[in-house]
């Protein structure tokens, strides 16, 4: 007779909201330390960075780290990324730094550009490529602002570049031909990947199981607890290699199914020791977050654990938003207790509060609490 499936355990959201706040690394203060090395650090742990264009307040790359480093300055990721070159950038669910270490992991994703380029570089030729990699080798690193001898093109597209070279250095980068070796803000300059780390060759890929690994692996480092979904946030051809991967350290008993208070399916996974570790709520601390902090980005997620849904509101018309233009979160010991719609008056140095949206009281003790961070917040925006 066949033995009945052991029940699997039942994993309180509370609890599952202070393991995700630990892993993210906002239950402490300065968690990382400070400095060009801890960029590093946050970065590796976290998993990836995600950059984004919006600027309305300082973009939100510099922003996820100053949430975790408070003594954060934009010079120590210049440092990391075009001195020391202990962090890189490509594609993760979007564009993201990523700790070199873990460049191994992206490889394959190159190659496989190389073989089918995405139809938006459907235009772009190989003797296009041929000629970039010839400038490249003679001029050294390159922006689009230095290529000054394009004929140039009616835009296809609200992002799209009147300078051909733009796109085809875009396919390159995809391919891992090159590598952004420096950015003045969103000015991306673009080098020989091979030169820019010093290499004589490209490191050997990993293989479809290490990649599988190393996403399982970066989620429960980084969340704690973790769903198929969280593992692979909008990358579904990567669930059915990360699901067998799960299963198998299951019966190894190197994870442990949870399931969720009423519900009988199994929903999530954790390591038994981070179960195990003691419990207790997370500290009072109040961060300002962006709305592509790894806490946010992922929206049934932050319901779930969170009971709160977040807006982005950006591309709406002004009248039909509820938060504001670009609503941040505000996170409270273990709650979202509010959403602040902020600008950064960078000619009146000031942060301005467009919208305040308060979503629960936290008296006046917490209020002031709430003052201060937005005091260093506003102190971050306007420094160096």
């Amino acid at each position: 007779m066949q033995a009945l499936a052991k029940a699997p355990h039942v994993l309180d959201p509370a609890r599952g909201r202070h393991l995700w706040l630990a892993a993210q690394r906002l239950d402490s203060f300065a968690p990382f330390g400070a400095g060009p090395a801890a960029v590093v650090a946050a970065i590796a742990h976290l998993g990836y960075v995600q950059i984004d264009t919006i600027n309305v307040i300082e973009r939100c790359h510099h922003h996820m780290l100053f949430s975790r480093i408070p003594d954060y300055r934009r010079s120590d990721l210049v440092q990391a990324q075009s001195v020391d070159k202990n962090v890189f950038e490509y594609w993760t669910h979007a564009l993201s730094y990523v700790a070199t270490a873990d460049l191994k992991y992206f490889i394959a994703a190159m190659q496989d550009y190389r073989v089918n380029p995405a139809a938006w570089f459907g235009s772009v030729t190989a003797a296009e490529v041929s000629k970039m990699l010839k400038r490249l080798r003679i001029v050294g690193p390159l922006s689009i602002r230095d290529i000054e001898d394009d004929t140039l093109v009616d835009k296809d597209h609200p992002w799209a570049s009147r300078k051909p070279s733009k796109r085809v250095l875009e396919m390159m980068f995809y391919q891992g031909l090159v590598t952004v070796s420096s950015r003045q803000g969103m000015l991306k300059s673009y080098d020989l990947m091979a030169r820019h780390f010093g290499w004589s060759g490209m490191p050997k890929p990993a293989t479809a199981r290490q990649i599988a690994a190393y996403k399982l692996d970066r989620a429960l480092r980084s969340q704690g607890v973790v769903s198929l979904e969280s593992i692979c946030h909008l990358d579904a051809p990567s669930k059915p290699m990360v699901k067998a991967l799960i299963d198998s350290r299951v019966r190894a008993r190197k994870l442990l199914p949870l399931a969720l208070p009423g519900q009988d399916k199994v929903s999530h996974w954790a390591e038994p020791a981070v179960l195990e570790a003691p419990a207790g709520e997370p500290p009072g601390l109040v961060h300002i977050l962006s709305p592509f902090d790894p806490l946010i980005i992922q929206r049934k997620r932050l319901k779930l654990f969170f009971g709160y849904d977040h807006l982005f509101e950006a591309y709406l018309p002004a009248e039909k938003r509820k938060l504001g233009y670009f609503a941040l979160p505000v996170l409270m010991g273990d709650r979202i207790i509010a959403a602040f719609d902020l600008k950064t008056d960078r000619a009146g140095k000031k942060l301005l509060i467009q919208q305040a949206t308060w979503l629960t009281d936290v008296g006046a003790e917490g209020r002031a609490a709430v003052d201060a961070a937005l005091g260093r917040f506003e102190t971050f925006q306007l420094g160096d």
